[in-house]
């Protein structure tokens, strides 16, 4: 979950709760983006608030990471 609109659409999938960690820790306001957030989850079946709280998040979300930057590759352990 790394924006208010993601954690909109898993509600709306019927997840009964999501975890925010990493999305909310490396965005550029984490406690804007907090609150964005739980905006966005607690009126998941609003698109007007859903769209307020994106509206609130300004900067970038939580960027990935490309695969060939990664030192380690954990999809590549195990049999």
């Amino acid at each position: 979950i790394a924006t208010p609109a993601d954690a909109s659409h898993m509600m709306r999938m019927g997840l009964d709760g999501i975890f925010v960690g990493s999305g909310i820790f490396k965005s550029d306001d984490p406690p804007n983006m907090a609150d964005a957030i739980v905006m966005a989850t607690a009126h998941y079946d609003d698109a007007n608030k859903v769209a307020e709280a994106m509206a609130m998040t300004e900067g970038d979300p939580m960027k990935g990471d490309e695969l060939e930057t990664l030192e380690i590759r954990l999809d590549q352990r195990g049999w």
